[in-house]
């Protein structure tokens, strides 16, 4: 519950205190913020009437003084400039500013010599500066997220935007959780490295915004890089939450159908929440297959519901199902909703034929054996049925798992790839494998390195797999189990400053530069769930899945080419 209701908190201590009709201005992050915390009707009853974005409010000439105005926006040099323009010329009867984060002194300076009129009410500071999807995981969002790829010297402004976005985004989490971490970060990744000292730095100048009473173990604040596992995000996904972001797509809690058919104008863009759907919520983990028995059981029960509905003999009668109506169709929009979620991923299932295809990336994955692997993927990139984007995945999966063993096989899968996909982009797998190949990760990734990690792997084959579509577990998996134990290596993992940690911390915030996934978000959850006695959280500047993470890799390659003199 930690994160959503952190932010629920700020959203009602913003809306509780001023009586009377409002309207809500956000910007385009603090619209995401609120919407995945806050439902349209839940805003309706603090008397929010309107909720507009402040780029279009701008464009407006029209005096609405009867309503009181509350602001909710990131402190951008933008949004003040915003702010400044329309304090000069107001148009509502109050106007109540919050930020999600600090503001400068100059900033404060120049709202207040906006409001000649004297018509702001008060300027807050809450924050919730970070989206919080699911109770103990959070995203930034980052539109620009391709940055973390590219070389400081590419672009240094936009990575220096990058880089604050993320020192934002992790301040605003430890203020609103009321900690102060001490931090660690991967050592083979300059971009963590550059953001965990920033979030270092940030600490030291605002000591006085954290100094919250000290706890005996102060929390942990791992910062670690996509790069160190660029398996997870691309691989097919068979539990609810991920599969339906990995075949659909899931944007701040939303689903848009539009782009996979025709569907009735309610059902168009669906919500998936587990703070608004209790059966979502039950479910989210869940395998597919157990999924269709789940939904089965849930139109039975509708079915109950609806035939004893239509049993409406006397007035009393008709009272209780208008009383209960409001439910009746909460419950039927949930049915549907969840019934045209599931058919929807079952077509493309067939489609696509995930199912022959995942299987093989499974094995990629999870299991060794070079020469079967190189027969699977070969056999599958002459298969017709076969997708260019599996195709592509396929082949990145081999060339990560197989780069060292068998460089003859691997150029023949890519000269396979260029000849079966037309929109193949030349050079994208090197381009992977330049970037997060078996030299420039830290960690253990396919459990071959640690002897442990071989023992446990072992032990799993000779136990066999209960499900051989979810057999793979993410890195941040064996972070996590290596910090509950208390054996993540300093020499892995340094502290900033002359930080050092006795015993293990009971909280924990990863934070994964390049964007985290849902299998990742699931591991945490599973953890917590198990009592070990630590409480994780997990954060990132996107949520991906693969079409996302091959999108960024895109990105950085052509800014990469086109600076091919510099990288």
């Amino acid at each position: 519950m930690v994160l959503v209701s952190a932010v629920r908190d700020y959203v009602y201590r913003m809306l509780q205190d001023i009586s009377g009709m409002k309207v809500l201005i956000l910007d385009s992050q603090t619209v995401s913020i609120v919407s995945v915390v806050y439902s349209q009707s839940e805003l309706l009853q603090k008397e929010v009437f309107l909720v507009e974005l402040i780029d279009s409010i701008s464009k407006s000439k029209e005096s609405m003084s009867h309503l009181k105005a509350v602001y909710f926006l990131r402190p951008t040099s933008e949004n003040i400039q915003y702010m400044r323009r329309q304090l000069s010329n107001p148009r509502f009867g109050e106007y109540h500013l919050f930020f999600s984060n600090m503001l400068k002194d100059t900033q404060i300076h120049l709202l207040a010599d906006s409001d000649e009129q004297e018509v702001v009410q008060q300027v807050q500071e809450f924050y919730a500066d970070f989206i919080a999807v699911d109770p103990y995981h959070f995203t930034l969002n980052m539109p620009s997220n391709h940055y973390y790829i590219l070389p400081a010297v590419v672009d240094p402004s936009n990575l220096q935007h990058f880089c604050d976005r993320a020192v934002d985004g992790i301040g605003a989490v430890f203020l609103a959780l009321k900690r102060r971490p001490i931090i660690r970060y991967s050592r083979a990744s300059d971009i963590a490295k550059r953001i965990a000292h920033e979030t270092a730095l940030m600490y030291q100048q605002e000591s006085g915004l954290f100094d919250f009473r000290r706890m005996e173990m102060s929390p942990l604040l791992l910062i670690v890089d996509r790069r160190d596992d660029p398996v997870t995000p691309l691989l097919n996904q068979w539990t609810y939450q991920a599969m339906v972001h990995e075949l659909i797509g899931i944007q701040d809690n939303k689903v848009d159908l539009r782009s996979i058919g025709k569907f009735p104008k309610d059902q168009q863009e669906v919500v998936l929440s587990s703070e608004q759907d209790a059966f979502f919520k039950a479910n989210m983990y869940e395998n597919f297959g157990d999924i269709g028995m789940n939904i089965k059981r849930m139109v039975d029960d509708f079915q109950q519901v609806a035939k004893s509905n239509q049993n409406i003999q006397t007035i009393e009668d008709m009272a209780k199902f208008v009383d209960n109506y409001p439910e009746y169709r909460k419950m039927h929009g949930n049915v549907s909703k969840h019934v045209t979620l599931v058919t929807e991923m079952s077509k493309i299932v067939e489609e696509r034929k995930l199912m022959l295809v995942s299987e093989t990336e499974q094995d990629l994955a999870c299991n060794g054996g070079q020469v079967a692997a190189f027969e699977a993927v070969t056999n599958l990139l002459n298969n017709e049925s076969v997708s260019d984007i599996d195709r592509l995945r396929l082949v990145m999966l081999y060339a990560l798992r197989y780069e060292k063993e068998s460089p003859v096989q691997l150029m023949q899968l890519f000269n396979k790839l260029a000849s079966r996909s037309a929109k193949y982009k030349p050079g994208l797998v090197q381009f992977l494998l330049k970037q997060a190949g078996a030299d420039k990760r830290i960690g253990d990734l396919y459990g071959n390195r640690d002897f442990l990690n071989i023992a446990r792997n072992m032990a799993r084959g000779l136990k066999g797999v209960e499900n051989v579509y979810t057999q793979h577990q993410p890195l941040l998996f064996q972070t996590m189990e290596s910090i509950i134990k208390g054996r993540l290596r300093d020499v892995d993992y340094p502290y900033v400053g002359n930080h050092f940690q006795q015993g293990r911390p009971q909280e924990v915030v990863i934070f994964i530069v390049g964007g985290t996934t849902y299998e990742e978000s699931r591991s945490v959850a599973q953890l917590n769930a198990s009592n070990s006695g630590i409480r994780f959280i997990l954060g990132g500047t996107a949520v991906l899945n693969s079409k996302r993470f091959l999108k960024d890799l895109e990105e950085a390659q052509g800014i990469a080419r086109s600076n091919a003199n510099v990288v």
